[in-house]
């Protein structure tokens, strides 16, 4: 799949204007429950034998929220000569010390990728996605959502700063590199399939091209190995379950159906379901209309923890939302949550996101 950078960036770009001036979910340290007893495969779990027939919500929990790095000193080469994405067209950079950088993007995928690396040590500030620990202890830079705080960037003096754009406003990055702040725009496509590429342009930025490959390399193994052992457990294709995304901001009023080149439709088919959004020819992120999520009417619903909590949980939501329970999903009360700064974390994470999902999808 090709990704339309120009039309994915506005979809993102009004997402994060509509989370401006409203309390961001993610702002805090990441305090999410985790799975708890032994890890069985999930061909050992106790899977539904339908799960179609299956009534009320579940929750995905991950087994551990720290990052493991793929090396504790990663080699850089340095200075690092790249091309930045940036919007307006690509451009050199020249990228000449990482002793402290910072990773933007709306779902805390860099700043991942960075600790991931191995250089975790070196991030000094995080978006309000980036939640693991340790790096959710650090200074937020975003505020009222995903809106870049130009001052707190700079009192952190950053070395370098990583971003895919999807955090802005454009004009505060810019802003940020006229201050003589190295800006490396990366770009790779959203979801499980561009974690990869991710990797290795974050790598390329900051001259760990090695441990960019090393890490590369065991994610995409991890993740093809974990999609091959959910399709062994999932429905046949006839009988696979109908699954839609929602973005919620009950509080302000916000329902956003994210639909292709998103991510939530990559991650839909990795968990072995099918993507209704891209079904009904919904592209990026857009607000959910009545018309749209009847037409779709999924047998499940991925959301937020956090969104769906602001709306007053599953009770709150259909009564908000009557269209939604008109839906088969909505009829069964059938959404299955995930905490907000890891559901769409295309990283180090992928593989234990969807092993997640999967376990509170098939066998809640």
């Amino acid at each position: 799949m090709t990704r339309r950078l120009p039309a994915l960036l506005s979809g993102l770009v009004v997402v994060a204007v509509a989370l401006t001036g409203c309390q961001a979910a993610t702002s805090e340290p990441s305090t999410a429950p985790t799975a708890s007893g032994p890890l069985v495969p999930l061909a050992e779990a106790d899977l539904l034998d339908n799960p179609k027939d299956y009534v009320g919500e579940s929750v995905a929990l991950l087994r551990e929220l720290q990052i493991k790095p793929i090396t504790s000193s990663p080699a850089q080469e340095l200075p690092a000569q790249v091309t930045s994405h940036d919007p307006a067209g690509d451009r050199n950079v020249t990228v000449t010390d990482t002793s402290r950088i910072i990773g933007l993007d709306i779902s805390g995928s860099i700043a991942a990728t960075i600790y991931g690396l191995g250089l975790g040590d070196n991030l000094v500030g995080r978006d309000s996605s980036t939640t693991f620990p340790p790096v959710g202890e650090l200074p937020l830079v975003t505020r009222g959502g995903h809106t870049i705080n130009s001052e707190a960037v700079l009192s952190l003096r950053p070395s370098v700063i990583v971003t895919d754009g999807t955090v802005g406003p454009l004009d505060a990055l810019l802003q940020l590199r006229d201050a003589g702040v190295p800006v490396v725009f990366v770009k790779a496509e959203p979801g499980v399939s561009g974690v990869a590429d991710l990797t290795r342009q974050v790598a390329a930025a900051l001259g760990a091209t090695d441990s960019g490959e090393l890490l590369a390399t065991s994610l995409t193994a991890d993740i093809d190995a974990k999609i091959a052992e959910i399709a062994a457990i999932s429905p046949k294709p006839a009988d696979r379950l109908r699954m839609v995304f929602l973005y919620l901001r009950g509080a302000s009023g916000i329902y956003y159906l994210f639909g292709q080149e998103s991510g939530a439709d990559q991650l839909i088919e990795a968990v072995g379901g099918i993507d209704v959004a891209t079904e009904i020819g919904w592209e990026g992120m857009r607000p959910m209309t009545d018309e749209a999520i009847i037409a779709a009417n999924p047998d499940l619903i991925l959301v937020m923890s956090d969104g769906l909590e602001s709306a007053g949980g599953v009770d709150g939501l259909l009564e908000a939302k009557p269209a939604l329970a008109l839906t088969t999903a909505g009829k069964n009360e059938r959404f299955v949550s995930m905490a907000d700064g890891e559901i769409l974390s295309f990283g180090p994470r992928t593989a234990d996101v969807l092993d997640a999902l999967a376990r509170a999808i098939y066998a809640p």
